[in-house]
């Protein structure tokens, strides 16, 4: 089994006719630096859920191939420090304590399992030991790249964001006219397979397009249970599609998006002040603003005491 490191890789990307670029990456990071990961807002993420792999997939999955930190940092004052341990000795006595740790977080975690408690709890005493997977889509790379890609960032995230910046400058991206779509995992949908039947509806003369969306967005959600390239029954995928969006969880609908036409772009500037904007993308329409009640409400909140009164 090949060693999981930090990578990152792009799927998909797309350059409207006003400029914009929208990128989508699978990224492998150390779980440990999630939260950093998910401060940066104006990036649509998808990532592989401790609530949803199977405990025992867990385990052996910090067993076989554990995080282990790239440097060891010595004690220091403030956010980052500047000193590592360089001795051959020191690092193999850290690197030994550490597997220690992950040696009892594993005989802790399987004692919860076996007395019964959820995959749910039991899973997140190995999260410090985990590798993480992550779709990650935006138009806005370049603050997260100006914070993350620079000497003062966390050094893992920091190695993230320089693999990821070296990747983003060296690929182009594909042209796209205007009503086209950046649809990630779309050069693996067999486009022959796809009929209306895949649908499960009427055909029609964009079934094709409409089936992409479904497929794609259901691999998106896929990463969860870290199988999101395994698994290639078009019929599943689309009925996960129509599960997720029946039952309100949108944010795998984020990835896909359309390119605007001058007159979107343009338009679109009376809701935001801004020309080009569809939720955080700049020159796309995300997927998800094209489908109603993209935004779940909730009658048991009670908004009325904020209301004005006439």
């Amino acid at each position: 089994m090949e060693k999981k490191k930090i990578s990152a890789r792009i799927i998909a990307d797309s350059l409207n006719e006003q400029g914009n670029r929208l990128t989508t990456f699978v990224l492998t990071f150390p779980r440990i630096v999630l939260a950093e990961f998910n401060t940066h807002r104006m990036i649509s993420k998808n990532s592989a859920s401790s609530r949803a792999i199977p405990f025992e997939k867990m385990v052996k999955m910090v067993e076989e191939d554990p995080f282990i930190p790239i440097k060891w940092m010595k004690d220091h004052k403030g956010m980052q420090g500047t000193e590592y341990f360089t001795k051959k000795k020191d690092i193999s006595d850290l690197t030994a304590q550490w597997i220690n740790a992950r040696d009892n977080a594993v005989k802790a975690a399987e004692d919860l399992s076996d007395g019964g408690l959820t995959k749910q709890l039991c899973n997140r005493l190995l999260e410090p030991f985990m590798w993480h997977t992550v779709i990650a889509t935006g138009t806005e790379w370049e603050n997260f790249f100006a914070l993350r890609a620079h000497g003062d960032a966390e050094i893992h995230i920091q190695e993230l964001a320089y693999r990821m910046l070296d990747e983003y400058n060296a690929h182009t991206p594909k042209q796209l006219k205007a009503g086209e779509w950046h649809i990630p995992f779309g050069d693996k949908i067999e486009i022959s397979r796809i009929t209306a039947s895949t649908l499960g509806d009427t055909d029609s003369s964009d079934y094709i397009i409409r089936a992409q969306l479904r497929i794609a967005t259901a691999r998106c959600a896929r990463i969860s249970y870290l199988n999101f390239e395994g698994n290639d029954d078009l019929g599943a995928d689309v009925r996960l599609h129509n599960r997720l969006l029946e039952s309100g969880h949108m944010s795998p609908f984020e990835h896909c998006a359309k390119a605007m036409s001058r007159s979107e772009y343009y338009d679109s500037a009376e809701l935001s002040e801004k020309p080009g904007w569809s939720g955080n993308f700049h020159g796309f329409i995300q997927y998800r603003k094209m489908l109603a009640g993209e935004n779940k409400i909730d009658n048991r909140v009670n908004n009325k005491q904020w209301q004005k009164k006439e």
